[in-house]
């Protein structure tokens, strides 16, 4: 598959959308946690300054701050980078947003390993748990433009807590403007009928490149793009299963308490017994490096994924 090259990160479509929805209602507002200038989120500040409040460098305060508009009947988005929102900040999100329910927006920046330089410190590779785990939350994980403006359009659709996953970097464009997306729902890219690799986020690309990796040892392999990961879409999972007999989850996450453990649990409950293998983080942090290095040393490439859905397929044998 063909994918043209990116030349905008999701954190950027996003905030482009986010300006673009400010000139047409004006019912919401953005907070800030001062890194405006790397979620874009300066953007919408510049253009709409009464509806933009910088909190400075405090995360938990900035998501209280957020609770309380929300309190009062304004949604209310909150930018920022995943590992400060969702770790700092963890228990006004818990206690503030999701225990009552409130139309609260996050997004949140530099998710997994994609904040491959800035080091360990500003990685989130725990933040799918988290956030998945909380009652009351939708977690969604664009991976290109399209579906980072359709993420927008989603969570502001609808009256509750959304936690929406971004990237640093542009990777590539992989959706046409105008595609349909659902929470709840995902798409297959690539059909295949020897093994089902699910995956969301900047790993979509390296699913598909695997792909066709494993196409030329002649193994068909489908990919599925778990946009949305809370909820997830539990019949389009059932149904690739039906065909393939085999399951490898690739993320850019810890594996544990990822969407790995999530559909290996479903499997077990709903009694599909298929070989399943899961690539991730192995109970270890990253390291400082380009993007591409490091999603190699630590297993979540494209070679790494080929060479996981290989064995798998060969496990039904």
């Amino acid at each position: 598959m063909s994918l043209a090259k990116s030349t905008k990160p999701t954190r950027r479509a996003i905030a482009d959308r986010m300006l673009e929805a400010g000139g047409e209602r004006n019912d919401f507002v953005v907070f800030e946690s001062d890194i405006g200038y790397s979620t874009y989120s300066y953007l919408f500040g510049d253009a709409y300054p009464e509806r933009y409040f910088n909190l400075g460098i405090a995360e938990l305060g900035t998501m209280a701050a957020a609770a309380g508009m929300a309190a009062e009947g304004r949604p209310a988005i909150v930018c920022g980078y995943g590992v400060f929102l969702s770790m700092r900040a963890l228990e006004a999100v818990r206690s503030f947003i999701c225990y009552p329910r409130l139309n609260v927006k996050i997004f949140s920046s530099h998710g997994g390993v994609t904040a491959a330089i800035d080091g360990v410190t500003h990685q989130a590779t725990e933040d799918i748990a988290f956030m998945s785990t909380l009652p009351n939350m939708t977690v969604l994980v664009p991976c290109d433009s399209a579906s980072a403006r359709a993420a927008f359009d989603l969570a502001l659709g609808i009256q509750s807590p959304v936690f929406v996953r971004l990237m640093r970097d542009p990777l590539a464009e992989l959706y046409p403007e105008g595609t349909e997306f659902r929470i709840g729902g995902s798409h297959t890219p690539k059909k295949g009928d020897d093994v089902t690799i699910v995956s969301y986020g900047d790993l979509v690309f390296q699913a598909l490149e695997a792909a066709e990796q494993l196409a030329a040892q002649g193994i068909s392999a489908e990919v599925l793009d778990f946009y949305s990961i809370k909820p997830w879409d539990e019949k389009a999972l059932r149904e690739s299963l039906g065909r393939t007999k085999a399951l490898l989850v690739a993320e850019n996450h810890q594996r544990k308490n990822g969407l790995g453990y999530e559909l290996a649990a479903w499997c077990m409950r709903e009694g599909v017994h298929v070989p399943f293998a899961q690539l991730g983080l192995d109970d270890s942090f990253a390291e400082s490096g380009s993007y591409p290095l490091t999603i190699q040393k630590f297993g979540m490439d494209a070679a790494s994924i080929s060479a996981a859905a290989k064995k798998l397929a060969a496990a039904k044998r």
